[in-house]
């Protein structure tokens, strides 16, 4: 599989990037919050990537981390548009989000489906690993 990043000017010129975006002409919204002990920690530098899979390519979207409030604001990622019929299911664009978190080696994958004028809000749990080493009695 081929890995593309949405913003090298080589791929926006490409059959498959045009193909995508004539599929996902309008646009949705991504946030993310990682956080820890029951939302009450929020989790900084976490590392994301959003990604889709299209015609055997994976197309990166975005990479970064998490600020000092855990969040990501306002990933604007392709979206199909919406049709006005209420009985039609919409369509939708599956993207993944990759998280890595390093101090704790946490490695997480989620799926999110994105639509026309939508900011869909994903949550982290970050549970860090909790280490239990032996009692020697001293």
């Amino acid at each position: 599989m081929n890995v593309y990043y949405a913003n090298d000017n080589d791929f926006i010129n490409t059959d498959i990037y045009r193909r995508f975006i004539d599929n996902n002409p309008a646009k949705g919204n991504l946030r993310i919050r990682a956080y820890a002990a029951s939302e009450a920690v929020p989790i900084e530098d976490v590392n994301v990537i959003v990604s889709t899979l299209f015609e055997n390519a994976k197309i990166i979207f975005y990479e970064g981390k998490t600020n000092k409030s855990g969040i990501i604001e306002r990933i604007s990622l392709p979206a199909p548009r919406l049709k006005n019929d209420n009985l039609v299911v919409p369509e939708k664009t599956e993207y993944e989000i990759e998280v890595l978190y390093k101090p704790d080696g946490i490695k997480s994958l989620y799926k999110v489906n994105l639509y026309e004028d939508v900011c869909v809000m994903q949550d982290i749990n970050i549970v860090p690993e909790i280490k239990v080493g032996g009692f020697n009695g001293n």
